[in-house]
């Protein structure tokens, strides 16, 4: 089973593309600049991806809709 799950990220988001967009600059930009918003051993993932999915799920990111 994966961490977070798919339907509790689409409640803060509103499409699994913008989803996977708003991960990828997420995971690119937590490794170009080592910025991270919630402490290293508080992540359940050890990749950037997994980790930038937990900081949506957590509600830390939020995603601007036109």
């Amino acid at each position: 089973m994966l961490y977070p799950s798919i339907d509790s990220l689409l409640k803060k988001v509103s499409s699994k593309y913008l989803l996977v967009n708003v991960v990828a600059k997420r995971a690119k930009e937590m490794e170009e600049t080592d910025h991270y918003q919630i402490k290293h051993d508080e992540y359940k993932s050890s990749k950037n991806i997994g980790k930038a999915l937990e900081e949506i799920k957590q509600g830390l990111i939020h995603v601007k809709e036109d």
